[in-house]
C-alpha cells in the first residue's frame, strides 16, 4: 500500500496546483501530510519529517541558491548575458543553441552539483530564448534539465554516476568509456525531439510562462549608459569570471578527492558554498565599477526578491521527498525484485531501469533513486547475464525519467526559468523522461560492447 499511497501523495500535490490554483507551498504540505499519516509514518513523525527535510534542503542548496541568484541579477545588469548569447549565436547560430547548451552541461559541467548548474545556466538559458521564436524558452529549458541530468548520471564526475560505479564495483574508467558517449548523446536528441514536440502547438505561453515580478523587473532592465560603455570596454571573458572562477574551484575539489590528492585547503576551495562566495564577491566589485553604486544595489534588492520564493518552495519540496524516505517504499522493492534475480539480458537491463524510475518518481531525488536502485540490485548482481557496468547504466538511464513535484530542483528550475507549474512539468518533467527513455535503447547497444 506504501506505493499507492506515494503516487496518491503526488497526485494530490499536482492536481491542487494545476486544477485547483491552489499555492505549491500548501499543495505540497498537504501531500506530505496525507502521505506521512496514510503510510503509517504516524503524527510526530510526519512533521518531524516535513521539518527536518525543510531544513536538510537549506542547509544543502540555501546558500548555493542566495549566492547564485545574486549572481545572475548582477551578471544581467551589467550585459554579461546578452554578450554571451550574442557570441554562441554568431558562433554556432541561434538555432544550434539548445544543443551548444545541452552538450556543454553534460560533458564539461558535471563535476558541478545540478543545483550549481541550474542557478547559474537559467539566465543564459532565459537570454538565449529571444533569439528562437515562441518556443524559445521551453526549449531552452528543456534542453537545460536534460544536459544537466543527462551529465550529472551517465558523466564521470556527476554524483549519480560516481555513486553507481562504486556501488556496482565499476571502474570509473570503464564507466567513462560508455558514459561520455551515451550522456551528451541524450541530451542532444532530447532536444531535438523536444523542439519537433513544440511545434504541435502545445505550448501556451499564457498558462506555461509565470515570470516572478522581480525576474520580468530584472529581465527588462537595462544597464544605465556608462555601466553599459564599460561592461562593452571590458572582454567577456572578465565580465563571465564570476561563473567561470567558482565552477573551476568546484571542479578542482570535486577532482581532487576523485584522484585522492584533496586536502583540508583544497576541499575549502573546492566548497561550493565558499566557491559561489567568491563569485558574488567578483560579481558585486565588478557590478560597482562598471554600473555604479545604486544599479547595483538595484540588482541587489531584486536577486533578494527571487531568492525568497525559491528557497520557501524548494525548501517544502524537500518536506515532500523527506517523508516518502520515512516510508518502507525501498524495502517494498527490494522484496519485490529480488525473485526475478535470473532474467535474460534485456529483461535485466528493462529490469535495473525500472526499479530506478519507480524510486525517482517516488523519492523525487535523482542521486537517492540511483543509490537506491544500485544497493538492491548489487547483491543479485553476479546472478544477471550481464556486465555490471550495463546494469549501472540502466539505472542511471532510469533515475533521471520523469523530475516533478516532488523534487526540490523541480521548484527551483520552475522560478528560475519563469515558468509556471504546468510549464515546468512540459519541459523538465517531460523532458526528463524523454531524456530516460531515449537512452535506454542506448544502453542496450552498450550491452553489445561490454
Amino acid at each position: 500500500m506504501v506505493v499507492v499511497h506515494t503516487v496518491v501523495a503526488i497526485v494530490l500535490a499536482i492536481g491542487l496546483i494545476i486544477r485547483l490554483k491552489v499555492d505549491p507551498v500548501i499543495s505540497l504540505i498537504l501531500a506530505s501530510l496525507y502521505l506521512g499519516l496514510a503510510a503509517g509514518v504516524g503524527f510526530t513523525g510526519t512533521i518531524e519529517a516535513i521539518a527536518t527535510g525543510f531544513g536538510e534542503i537549506m542547509a544543502e542548496v540555501g546558500l548555493l541558491i542566495g549566492f547564485g541568484v545574486l549572481i545572475g541579477a548582477m551578471l544581467h545588469a551589467g550585459g554579461a548575458f546578452r554578450r554571451l548569447v550574442e557570441v554562441l549565436v554568431r558562433v554556432v547560430g541561434a538555432t544550434r543553441l539548445p544543443y551548444t547548451l545541452s552538450t556543454l552541461l553534460s560533458t564539461v559541467l558535471p563535476a558541478i552539483y545540478v543545483d550549481v548548474q541550474v542557478v547559474l545556466a537559467a539566465p543564459v538559458a532565459r537570454s538565449a530564448a529571444a533569439r528562437l521564436g515562441r518556443n524559445g524558452l521551453p526549449l531552452m529549458a528543456s534542453a537545460l534539465g536534460a544536459g544537466i541530468f543527462a551529465g550529472y548520471v551517465f558523466v564521470v564526475p556527476g554524483l549519480a554516476a560516481i555513486s553507481i560505479a562504486g556501488l556496482l564495483d565499476v571502474s570509473l574508467g570503464t564507466w567513462l568509456l560508455f558514459g561520455i558517449v551515451i550522456g551528451p548523446a541524450t541530451a542532444i536528441v532530447t532536444s531535438i525531439v523536444m523542439r519537433l514536440l513544440l511545434r504541435t502547438g502545445f505550448w501556451k505561453p499564457d498558462s506555461d510562462e509565470e515570470v516572478d515580478d522581480a525576474l520580468a523587473a530584472q529581465e527588462a532592465s537595462e544597464p544605465d549608459q556608462a555601466g553599459t560603455a564599460k561592461s562593452r570596454a571590458l572582454p567577456l571573458v572578465v565580465l563571465l569570471l564570476p561563473i567561470l572562477v567558482p565552477l573551476v574551484m568546484i571542479a578542482f575539489g570535486a577532482f581532487a578527492d576523485l584522484l585522492d590528492f584533496s586536502t583540508p585547503f583544497i576541499a575549502f576551495l573546492g566548497n561550493a558554498n565558499f566557491a559561489l562566495f567568491v563569485g558574488l564577491l567578483g560579481a558585486y566589485l565588478l557590478s560597482r565599477v562598471t554600473a555604479g553604486l545604486e544599479a547595483t544595489r538595484d540588482s541587489m534588492d531584486q536577486g533578494f526578491h527571487t531568492t525568497g520564493e525559491i528557497l520557501l518552495i524548494t525548501g517544502v519540496g524537500g518536506s515532500l521527498g523527506a517523508v516518502i524516505t520515512q516510508t518502507t517504499l525501498d524495502r517494498t522493492l527490494a522484496d519485490f525484485f529480488s525473485a526475478d534475480s535470473g532474467a535474460p539480458v534485456i529483461l535485466s537491463i528493462g529490469l535495473a531501469w525500472f526499479i530506478a524510475a519507480l524510486l525517482h518518481l517516488a523519492i523525487g531525488s535523482v542521486s537517492v533513486a540511483a543509490i537506491t536502485a544500485a544497493g538492491i540490485i548489487a547483491p543479485i548482481l553476479d546472478s544477471l547475464s550481464v556486465s555490471p557496468v550495463v546494469i549501472g547504466l540502466a539505472i542511471a538511464s532510469g533515475a533521471m525519467f520523469a523530475l516533478q513535484v516532488n523534487s526540490n530542483f523541480f521548484w527551483m528550475f520552475k522560478a528560475l526559468l519563469g515558468l509556471s507549474t504546468k510549464g515546468t512539468l512540459k519541459t523538465l518533467t517531460l523532458g526528463t523522461a524523454l531524456a530516460s527513455v531515449i537512452s535506454l535503447p542506448m544502453v542496450v547497444v552498450a550491452s553489445l560492447l561490454a
